[in-house]
């Protein structure tokens, strides 16, 4: 893949304690600032459906929380595939949830770097 752009981002699940709903996020958070106007002139035979787009989800829990077809939707162009690495991070969110044992609810925050290319 010959990489011509990389944007980074950051979501997060503040209450839900849903990765996918933080990696959708994210993924959007690195994309909602950027365009690629020009890209199509790189492109061989100009079609966007050629692009590459890989994504790379640094999540703190386990990889098969994140739908990964889920965040593929995020794109509208080109050919998507998610990678899913340790990373990212836990935090407590304030709340105590008596109905689960006293337990904390926790923030789920995973960062995004996306690469477009072809």
């Amino acid at each position: 893949m010959r990489v011509m752009f990389i944007e980074y981002g950051m979501g997060l699940d503040l209450h839900g304690q849903n990765a996918t709903v933080a990696a959708v996020r994210a993924a959007r958070d690195a994309i909602g600032r950027s365009s690629l106007p020009g890209m199509r002139s790189v492109l061989p035979d100009g079609d966007l459906s050629r692009m590459l787009v890989h994504v790379r989800l640094a999540v703190p829990v386990a990889a098969e929380r994140v739908d990964a077809e889920q965040v593929k939707q995020v794109f509208p162009y080109g050919q998507v595939t998610v990678q899913i690495v340790p990373g990212g991070m836990l935090c407590a969110s304030g709340i105590v949830l008596p109905e689960h044992g006293d337990s904390e609810d926790l923030v789920i925050i995973v960062n995004a770097a996306v690469e477009v290319g072809y």
